[in-house]
C-alpha cells in the first residue's frame, strides 16, 4: 500500500503574541517562535508560497486575561491578506488563566461557611493536593463568548480544546444562533493527559501552576473513554475529530476513523516534534527520512489532517 503525502494534509500552528515586530525564540522548541501578527503575516506568506493552505492560531497573551484580543486580531488581518487559507483557531483558557488550568476555577468550598457560598453548578475536581472547584457553566460561557468572537473575526474553524463536557454543543449552538451556521468545529475530541505537551507549555506559557489536567484530559490508557469522547463530539456537532498526540496513539486515531468514518484530525505535538530535532542535531537519524516515516505512520493510522510543526519543512521538501 502506498501512502502519499501531501501539503493539504497539513495544518501548520502558530503562536501568536501582542505587540510588533516581535519573533521570539521559545525554550527547547527549535524552530517554533512566538509571531506579533505582522510578523506572523510575513511567515504566513512564505509557507504559502511553499503550498501550505491550513493554519491553527493559538493566542498567547502579555497578561493573563480571557478577554486578550490578539488572535482577533490576527485572524482578520490574515483574512485580509489571503485568499482560500483556511484559518482555525484554538479555544481553550490555560493560556489565559493565571492557574493555567483550561477552566475557571473557584476556591475551597470546603472551608468554613462554604456550603452556604457554594453556587450550585459547580462540580468539584481534585488537583493533585489542593482541592478546587471548576465552575462548568461559566467555562462553557467563556469558551462559547471566544468561539463567537473568533467566528466573527473570520475563521473558517473553532476549535475547542478546554475538554469540557459539551463544549462542541454548546459552542455549535451559539455559533447557529449568531449566525455562524457556516463555520466549522474541529473538537480535540480525545485529547490525552499526556507527557509530550512540554514544549507547547513553554510558548503558550500554558503549565498548570498546580497539580495536573488528568481530572479532565484523558488517561493515556482509557481508549474506552476516548471512544466515547469521539461519539460524544460527533453527536453534538463536530465537523473534525481529533486525537492528540499522534504517535503513541495511532490505534486510537485508526479506532476513530474505522468505527466513526468521520474526517480525523491528529495532533503531531510539541514533544514528538521536538524528539525528532534533537535527534537530528545529534546526528542519531535523517531528520527528513525520520519525519516522512512519522507522518507515512499517522496517515497509515486513518488521520485526514495532521496538525505539526514540521508542515513547513514537509512542504519545502515536497518542493
Amino acid at each position: 500500500m502506498q501512502i502519499n503525502i501531501k501539503k493539504d494534509d497539513f495544518i501548520y500552528p502558530y503562536f501568536v503574541t501582542s505587540g510588533k515586530n516581535k519573533k521570539e525564540r521559545i525554550k527547547n522548541f527549535p524552530g517554533v517562535y512566538r509571531f506579533s501578527v505582522d510578523r506572523l503575516l510575513k511567515d504566513i506568506e512564505e509557507a504559502r508560497k511553499f503550498g501550505l493552505g491550513k493554519v491553527l492560531l493559538f493566542g498567547v497573551p502579555d497578561k493573563k486575561d480571557i478577554r486578550d484580543d490578539t488572535v482577533i486580531s490576527a485572524v482578520r488581518k490574515i483574512k485580509d491578506e489571503f485568499e482560500n487559507l483556511v484559518v482555525m483557531t484554538d479555544v481553550c483558557l490555560c493560556a489565559y488563566t493565571s492557574h493555567g488550568h483550561c477552566g475557571i476555577l473557584v476556591n475551597d468550598c470546603h472551608s468554613e461557611g462554604a456550603a452556604k457560598r457554594r453556587p450550585k453548578n459547580l462540580k468539584e475536581r481534585s488537583f493533585a493536593s489542593l482541592r478546587m472547584t471548576v465552575d462548568d457553566s461559566a467555562t462553557l460561557e467563556a469558551l462559547t463568548k471566544i468561539a463567537v468572537s473568533h467566528a466573527r473575526a473570520g475563521a473558517d474553524f473553532v476549535a475547542p480544546s478546554a475538554m469540557a463536557k459539551k463544549q462542541v454543543f454548546v459552542i455549535r449552538k451559539a455559533l447557529d444562533t449568531h449566525g455562524f451556521k457556516d463555520t466549522k468545529i474541529m473538537g480535540y475530541s480525545a485529547k490525552f493527559a499526556s507527557n509530550f505537551y512540554g514544549p507547547f507549555r513553554n510558548a503558550a506559557g500554558s503549565a498548570p501552576k498546580f497539580g495536573d489536567r488528568s481530572s479532565y484530559q484523558l488517561n493515556f490508557a482509557d481508549v474506552k473513554n476516548a471512544e466515547r469522547e469521539i461519539a460524544d463530539d460527533i453527536k453534538e456537532g463536530a465537523d473534525i475529530v481529533m486525537v492528540k498526540p499522534a504517535l503513541a496513539y495511532l490505534d486510537v486515531i485508526r479506532l476513530a476513523k474505522e468505527k466513526f468514518n468521520v474526517p480525523v484530525a491528529a495532533y503531531n505535538v510539541s514533544g514528538e516534534y521536538s524528539f525528532v530535532k534533537y535527534g537530528a542535531k545529534q546526528g542519531l537519524w535523517d531528520e527528513k527520512k525520520m519525519v516522512f516515516e512519522i507522518m507515512t505512520a499517522i496517515k497509515r493510522a486513518g488521520a485526514d489532517v495532521i496538525i505539526s510543526y514540521h508542515a513547513k519543512d514537509v512542504a519545502k521538501w515536497l518542493s
